[in-house]
């Protein structure tokens, strides 16, 4: 099925789920979930004197019975998803009121244009999605992204797709292959953790954004393989790729770009729309801008708070060194109702720590980052501007902008990097 006939659809389930779910509470016949396994039946009290009436327990239901009543939400949007394949709990996925596809399109065949005629529409410090794959770079737009939150696309000559979750603020990259075979992706309309959940069009497997893992479906237990992209403003992507093309508002949909219809949700003091099981231990606030690494079988997070304060941060994670790197003009992406207006949190990304094989360290002086060694000067981006190393660029490992509490519920053993 086609991604417009599958948005079809969907549509009509998207804007009825509401309707679909008070309709389903009150039935008791159809396709609507059954009484839960644990219920028993019960005659009228007896009177005085009588005998205690017999309860009778509720047969036990099968595994497929039960995925039947635990998936109602995954059923109601996406009917053909193989349930009796999983990784986590049926119970853990909710509907995030929209049909697969419908409200919020995923883009497909996406079309581009230069950053010359980009910076009629967009502006300086505005955030953007930085890809480059073989050599070749492209700048997805939060503007964009934002409405869609997933992009189907190819770069390099590699099938690749551009993520964006708003509700937990994850910008995030992948090769689209899965055991070679291209795959297609869309947004299911599900969530889990209040994080997006995607699906391929091929298996219609569920796939968790943050983790890259398939939940729910054929597919599950399969993981996606992650791409080193970075979120910063856009004139530091034009400047770092000056030839890169940029996703055009040219998507067949008609969307409000340039808007937030978020605004305000990245309020440190805010909740989340949707509930999540965070608890909060003291580290962090739940919603804690941090930059996230994982190598290995190690997890950091190094908050935005000590990267403003401290510009360059050297770490050892999974045995590797690397440096996180932080410079301001990045304007927030959920702040104002205007994404251009949102207040500057800056831009964050991580490095493996070496030049050439060996080893480099990094300071801030008035702001701006510097190598010990040679004195160069060099951007979030991981390139040297000027100096004896002018031109050179760091090796980027896998790292992510996000909200604390996304993070710290699928990696509760990250380690915060404070001081």
């Amino acid at each position: 099925m086609t991604p417009r006939a599958r948005a079809s659809r969907t549509r009509a389930i998207g804007l009825s789920l509401a309707l679909l779910a008070v309709v389903t509470v009150a039935c008791t016949s159809g396709d609507g979930p059954p009484e839960t396994s644990d219920q028993v039946t019960a005659s009228a009290p007896p009177s005085e004197g009588a005998s205690p009436p017999t309860l009778t327990p509720t047969p036990t239901r099968t595994t497929e019975e039960q995925d039947r009543i635990d998936g109602y939400a995954i059923r109601l949007i996406l009917p053909e998803v193989d349930l009796s394949r999983k990784t986590v709990p049926l119970t853990e996925i909710e509907s995030g009121g929209v049909g697969a596809d419908s409200g919020i399109p995923s883009i497909h065949n996406p079309e581009y244009e230069s950053i010359e005629r980009a910076s009629d529409w967009m502006t300086p410090r505005e955030p953007v999605v930085t890809l480059e794959v073989g050599g070749e770079a492209r700048i997805y737009p939060i503007q964009i992204l934002i409405w869609h939150e997933v992009v189907n696309d190819e770069l390099g000559g590699e099938p690749v797709l551009v993520t964006f979750c708003p509700l937990c603020y994850t910008a995030i990259a992948f090769d689209r292959r899965v055991d070679g075979e291209v795959r297609d992706f869309g947004v299911s309309g599900l969530l889990r953790e209040s994080d997006l959940i995607l699906y391929d069009y091929q298996t219609t497997t569920l796939w968790q954004q943050l983790t890259g893992e398939a939940i729910v479906g054929t597919d599950a237990g399969k993981r996606l393989r992650f791409l080193p992209a970075q979120l910063v403003a856009f004139e530091d992507a034009r400047a770092q790729y000056p030839d890169a093309l940029v996703l055009s508002r040219q998507t067949g949909f008609n969307r409000a770009y340039g808007s937030n219809p978020y605004a305000g949700y990245d309020d440190i003091e805010s909740g989340t729309i949707f509930p999540t099981s965070f608890e909060d231990d003291g580290r962090l606030p739940a919603k804690a801008q941090v930059l996230t690494v994982e190598l290995g079988d190690q997890a950091v997070a190094i908050p935005f708070d000590r990267l403003a304060d401290e510009v360059v941060v050297h770490a050892t994670v999974g045995g590797i060194p690397i440096v996180a790197l932080w410079q301001p003009g990045t304007n927030a992406a959920l702040d104002a109702r205007d994404i251009p207006d949102g207040r500057d949190i800056g831009a964050a990304g991580a490095f493996r720590a070496e030049v050439d094989g060996s080893a480099i360290t990094f300071e801030a002086r008035d702001g701006a980052i510097y190598d010990t060694a040679t004195g160069s000067r060099w951007n979030v981006l991981g390139a040297a501007m000027d100096g004896p190393l002018a031109g050179t660029r760091l090796e980027p490992v896998v790292s992510g902008t996000h909200f604390w509490f996304i993070w710290s519920i699928f990696k509760p053993d990250t380690s915060i990097l404070v001081e």
